[in-house]
């Protein structure tokens, strides 16, 4: 309880001051750089079960006619890849960098909850397993969309229950990761480091963690009211019983575009700490980052409903979710801009970090840009669920979270492993990702343009061009995170490569490089003690 109350115990570790080894460290793992790191790895293991899912998508797609699933399997392919992406692969690789990260930068022991947080990553591994076995159960696996819509998914097979079961583990999880990182960055932050000296990454996550405790009961109370619809004889979404499906569309909005922009606020406290460490300079309008941060928050509750322009909303409400939508923009605006004052005129070099962070920036602003497109709401009533949407997304959240989680990786790796990258290595990822990535998703701007809709196996012969492009671009996308993984995550889990140094990067300033590389196991016993920047340690 020490720890929670802001008093750092400098005994509380004593007895343990050695790693513990085997598979004992890592089943009751406590320490958050283990936890961390168990969390990464599930993460990018999720990315690839769902990254083959997406792949067999593609192949279906790849020229009119059927090819290799049929219609009901193509369904469950595009439901199953979406809530494993989502649930599966960001959040949790999110939430690894927090774990990793955020004790490091505020200079606390550890988490606030060590046995907590090795729950929340527990509960994981059965909420995927149950989501991936579902394929296995009669009629196959959930087919509604990763949105889980009614009333299809009163229709469905035994499977739809058993992911509405671990969608339920999956929010338990992330709502105890949530509380355990507002409090240790409340509580347990290093004497003289006042919350607007903290880094952006732990504003970011501070704020994330809010919103997750505000939405994820949210989602929770939307596919329980499913379930009783299902098993229980009531009618929230059962037009036959006096139900309402578009109901449904409202509350699971109000939780999912909240969800967005968790998915996203980390991202941006990753590329505000990459940014300024090769520009060689301070982040530009530090305070109006936390704001507009704050900002993009508070608005995300308010523009759920520009999902549903098509569901016959009156006027007066498709005008408010309009303009409020067109108003988040703001905010978001607002960090590009200073990531761009930060570059201005910095002494920059394009190491990989740098190079995945002024990416993110380049083709996060593209997914903005179609974003504020479709918030116009006659364009979208055009453009509703067709590939112009799944363009735009996949610009937000591909180039988006992922982009600049390679950003992260690249810029903390030799802190986590205590070895360098390969340069060479990390430039052939970052290359072969961004021109695959645009290969297979900019086409599908002009598929939805020409009315092409999502999620169907089959079309007609006129987008058979770009979506052969889509296809082949996918799959090298694809390989390239392969490539990723075996040429630079496996040698530098293995100690191969340059030992690195304690503070790699010229530029870079923030008390995780005031420790060695690697990380100790224990780091901060004792707070340290800052100065007037809270980012060194004196003495």
């Amino acid at each position: 309880m020490s720890a929670v109350l802001g008093h750092h115990d400098t005994h509380a570790h004593d007895h343990d001051h050695h790693a513990p080894t085997g598979w004992r460290r890592w089943v009751y793992a406590t320490n958050h750089k283990d936890i961390g790191t168990l969390y990464l790895l599930f993460a990018f293991a999720m990315l690839m079960v769902g990254g083959v899912l997406a792949l067999l998508i593609r192949a279906e797609l790849f020229q009119p006619g059927l090819q290799l699933v049929n219609p009901e399997l193509f369904n469950q392919l595009t439901t199953m890849h979406g809530l494993i992406m989502v649930f599966g692969a960001i959040m949790p690789a999110f939430v690894g960098f927090a774990n990793w990260m955020i004790p490091l930068q505020i200079g606390a022991s550890d988490m606030a909850f060590a046995r907590m947080n090795n729950f929340s990553f527990w509960l994981m591994i059965p909420a995927a397993l149950i989501l991936v076995s579902s394929f296995f159960m009669p009629g196959g696996a959930p087919a509604a969309g990763w949105t889980l819509y009614a009333p299809l998914t009163l229709q469905m097979g035994p499977s739809m229950d058993a992911g509405i079961f671990a969608m339920h583990i999956l929010g338990a999880s992330s709502i105890m990761g949530s509380i355990n990182i507002i409090v240790t960055i409340l509580n347990m932050r290093a004497p003289g480091m006042t919350l607007m000296k903290m880094p952006m990454f732990c504003w970011t996550w501070l704020i994330t963690a809010y919103l997750l405790i505000a939405v994820m009961p949210v989602l929770a109370g939307a596919i329980t009211m499913t379930l009783t619809d299902r098993h229980f004889g009531t009618s929230f979404f059962n037009p036959a019983g006096g139900g309402d499906p578009v109901m449904y569309q409202h509350i699971f909005w109000f939780f999912g575009h909240p969800e967005v922009y968790i998915m996203i606020l980390p991202a941006f406290g990753i590329v505000s700490q990459v940014v300024p460490a090769f520009a060689r300079k301070k982040l530009f309008g530090y305070a109006s980052m936390v704001y507009a941060t704050g900002s993009i928050a508070i608005l995300s509750f308010v523009v759920w409903a520009h999902h549903m322009f098509t569901t016959g909303m009156p006027v007066t409400g498709q005008l408010f979710f309009m303009y409020s939508t067109m108003l988040i923009a703001v905010p978001t605006g607002v960090k590009i801009f200073n990531w761009i004052a930060t570059m201005w005129k910095g002494s920059m070099t394009f190491e990989v970090p740098m190079l995945w962070a002024v990416g993110f920036i380049f083709v996060f602003t593209i997914g903005g840009f179609t974003g504020l497109i479709l918030s116009v709401a006659p364009i979208d009533i055009n453009f509703q669920d067709t590939y112009y949407v799944v363009a735009h997304f996949h610009y937000v959240l591909v180039a988006g979270s992922l982009f600049a989680m390679f950003a992260g990786v690249y810029y903390w790796l030799p802190k986590w492993t205590g070895v360098m990258y390969s340069e060479t290595r990390g430039q052939i990822h970052f290359w072969w990702s961004m021109i695959s990535f645009n290969i297979t998703f900019f086409p599908m701007h002009f598929l939805g343009l020409a009315g092409m809709p999502r999620r169907y196996a089959d079309y007609p012969m006129q987008f058979a061009d770009f979506n052969a492009i889509a296809s082949v671009g996918g799959f090298a996308f694809g390989f390239a995170q392969v490539y990723f993984f075996v040429a630079v995550v496996l040698p530098a889990m293995r100690g191969k490569g340059e030992k690195a140094p304690q503070k790699p990067w010229e530029g870079a300033e923030g008390l995780e490089w005031e420790v060695p590389s690697p990380a100790p196991f224990h780091t901060f016993e004792n707070p340290p003690k800052l100065d007037a920047t809270a980012t060194r340690v004196i003495g």
